[in-house]
């Protein structure tokens, strides 16, 4: 038997919310109750509000108990998207990790699960750290979450696919509206530096790519990811020949594309110059790159003394995360991470983030299981879509859709006269 500390756990949730992050949560706590509450280490199962913040904040106001809470509930909260306990876009640093040290000590926790993208590895880093140095028994655990699919270490990562579905069926859509009544429809799909979501784009076509030009693609008819250059010129010259061919294009491009210097498009093209609570120009919440990239278009392909073609714009923003019709490889996958990381800490395991790997498989039956990998090894770094995955300047491979189709569930099969 290993040496546990006895004590209480804590659980939070941090960054963007996603349609399968509450299974996560609802996966921690069944693993807590079936392991370390079941056999005396646990003496309390208690919920954060907002991420850390709720730890650190005087009172213990924001600290609720899950203990006790039934099984109908719970599996209630883990169908609904958003994070139930509120989320928090805080980025501890060593003096944030020591308050959050303090609030631990405080409320007696020997068991810290956070549920976040690569900073909240790194926020567990830290803590686990700082408690080792101090002497104080708090066994720390990342457990995985981020729509843009960018944390090493994993094959994917839960929240992804429900996204990358919305993404799909979405486009889906807008192509058959395109299609009816032709133009240039650009939609800016979120990725600030990695580019699976927009990736994910290629799966409404109900094919993998196969070598064709953009014209001769089902619609999207052009992806562009932050991985590959941008050209502004090239991207008019794309867009010209697929319109002057078809009489319409449909575009997916991802919001932190970039040109060959590596400096993002968007601030070059947008009106405003907002910017979020880390000072970075604001891409997700804003049309502006959209916008931009119409502007681009009608001033680039209207014929002197001609007519500007018929030229729109979407940005999906905060709509792709939360969408209550998730993926369901995507709800049990998210939920099998939360009990893996308590079952991790039930095996004395003192520091870990968990992962999802991708079991060898026949194309057609695909499987997962759960892992572990040191914090440093997913904190505060970043995966980008690999070459392999990437067919040109503005496409996808075939490589990408065998990755990513069986992550999103079925899609519907649509057809046209």
């Amino acid at each position: 038997m290993p040496d546990l500390p006895t004590g209480n756990a804590v659980i939070g949730q941090s960054g963007g919310p996603t349609a399968v992050i509450n299974q996560s949560l609802v996966g921690i706590i069944e693993g807590l109750k079936a392991g370390l509450a079941a056999s005396g280490q646990v003496k309390r199962i208690i919920g954060m509000r907002h991420g850390v913040r709720g730890l650190v904040k005087a009172g213990g106001d924001d600290l609720i108990d899950l203990t006790g809470i039934d099984k109908a509930k719970l599996e209630a909260v883990a169908r609904t998207p958003s994070a139930a306990l509120g989320s928090t876009r805080d980025k501890p640093d060593e003096a944030y990790c020591e308050r959050i040290l303090a609030g631990a000590r405080a409320n007696d926790i020997r068991y810290f699960f956070y549920i976040g993208g690569n900073d909240s590895a790194d926020t567990c880093r830290i803590v686990s750290e700082k408690a080792d140095a101090a002497g104080y028994e708090l066994r720390c655990f990342h457990v995985p979450k981020t729509i843009d699919n960018d944390l090493l270490e994993n094959d994917h990562t839960p929240g992804f696919p429900s996204a990358a579905r919305y993404v799909a069926l979405a486009i889906a859509g807008d192509a058959l509206d395109n299609a009816s009544l032709g133009g240039i429809k650009i939609n800016v799909i979120m990725g600030r530096n990695a580019g699976f979501l927009t990736a994910a784009a290629s799966l409404a076509r109900g094919q993998a790519a196969n070598g064709a030009a953009p014209a001769g693609r089902p619609a999207p008819h052009l992806i562009y990811l932050p991985e590959v250059p941008f050209s502004t010129d090239a991207f008019l010259s794309d867009v010209e020949a697929v319109y002057a061919k078809l009489g319409r294009c449909q575009i997916a491009v991802s919001e932190g594309i970039r040109d060959d210097k590596g400096e993002e498009i968007a601030p070059k093209l947008m009106r405003s110059g907002e910017v979020d609570a880390h000072g970075n120009v604001q891409l997700s919440g804003s049309g502006a790159l959209g916008d931009g990239l119409a502007d681009l278009v009608k001033t680039g392909l209207t014929p002197a003394g001609g007519k500007a073609p018929r030229v729109r714009a979407d940005t999906f923003g905060y709509i792709q995360r939360c969408w209550p019709e998730p993926s369901p490889v995507d709800a049990v996958e998210a939920r099998a991470v939360g009990r893996y990381a308590a079952e991790l800490a039930a095996k004395g395991d003192r520091s870990a983030s968990v992962i999802i790997v991708r079991t060898p498989n026949a194309p057609d039956a695909y499987r997962s299981e759960c892992a572990r990998a040191e914090l440093k090894a997913v904190a505060r770094r970043t995966r980008h879509v690999p070459p392999e995955f990437i067919s040109g300047s503005n496409n996808v491979s075939a490589a990408f859709d065998a990755y990513c189709r069986p992550l999103v569930g079925e899609l519907p099969k649509l057809e046209r006269l």
